[in-house]
């Protein structure tokens, strides 16, 4: 199988964690070979949608952990599968690529994440299709209902639609000096939408991140535990990772929403979770993979791997 993965620019990439290279790593190890893509670098001209790639050899150790050989330019449709990993922030260029990927399709080109799924599936407000695993949530620009919501469950969580990593998330109680100057900064004067979420004490026992490969629920979800002061479990955010088996409630979640995602030509889905509620579904470059296989011996870049050489 020629694969190839639209990434980040390679030399930022930690691969002593990263899934993207756990994922190459894994093809790799199973005969694949293995292509590196740069969003810039894909064009589409009279019908063709292709790309400048690089054939990558991956490298046991993390620095360096690849070697890249003579780039060419190719038409997407001649890979056997093509992966979107490439991190947001999910700003009109992403959406561009993800227009031009969906092209790519209507060509014969494999993707995944699908490209029209990824654009349509909100990482954040995608929630809104599964209220009944959600905890007490308001999405508005109206900085007038965002104080009523505040004033009636009097602690949530504040959060832009378009953030990751954790950026941008503040908890406001009832009585916080500075919630006006938070939702000011959050909506502005009406101008940018928000989510609203109740708190959810059971934080403390880590925002957990329960991937789905392919259809299949991985058996185990990784804590995200907040550091001590901190409200946000993210890892970029100073979490600690731990690996644990799937709660009842978690599985459950899982496996009603796991056939459905996959049907959308979602390989990839990190749901996020806390106490048993569903607050984001992420899609365009999940991780925690390294960390679940580090701790459990769980390998999920494998499945990753396995899932796709099915499906094709």
């Amino acid at each position: 199988m020629d694969l190839a993965l639209i990434l980040d620019p390679l030399d930022g990439l930690k691969a002593y964690k990263d899934s993207s290279v756990a994922i190459m790593r894994a093809a790799a190890a199973r005969g694949h070979r293995v292509w590196s893509i740069q969003r810039e670098h894909l064009c589409w001209r009279e019908g063709r949608s292709s790309a400048h790639a690089l054939p990558i050899e991956t490298r046991p150790d993390d620095a360096p952990w690849y070697r890249a050989g003579t780039g060419a330019r190719r038409a997407l449709s001649e890979f056997d599968a093509v992966m979107m990993r490439q991190d947001p922030p999910f700003d009109f260029e992403y959406v561009a690529a993800t227009w031009m990927l969906e092209r790519a399709v209507g060509e014969g080109a494999r993707v995944f994440n699908d490209p029209r799924a990824i654009r349509d599936h909100s990482e954040k407000l995608a929630i809104a299709e599964f209220p009944q695993f959600t905890a007490t949530t308001l999405v508005t620009r109206d900085g007038d209902a965002l104080q009523a919501f505040i004033d009636e469950l009097g602690d949530v969580i504040l959060k832009p639609l378009d953030g990751m990593g954790g950026s941008g998330i503040f908890r406001v109680r009832k009585d916080d000096p500075n919630r006006n100057a938070i939702i000011e900064t959050l909506a502005g004067p009406g101008q940018r939408t928000v989510m609203a979420q109740r708190y959810l004490p059971m934080i403390s026992e880590g925002d957990k991140r329960v991937l789905i490969i392919g259809g299949e629920v991985v058996p185990y979800a990784l804590a995200r535990i907040p550091r001590d002061g901190e409200t946000r479990g993210n890892l970029a955010a100073g979490g600690r990772g731990v690996a644990l088996p799937l709660t009842a409630r978690e599985r459950e979640i899982a496996e009603v929403l796991a056939p459905l995602l996959w049907s959308r030509g979602l390989l990839i889905v990190g749901l996020d979770m806390i106490g048993g509620h569903l607050t984001e579904i992420n899609v365009t470059s999940p991780t925690c993979m390294v960390e679940i296989q580090q701790q459990t011996g769980f390998d999920v870049a494998g499945l990753v791997v396995e899932r796709l050489e099915r499906s094709l």
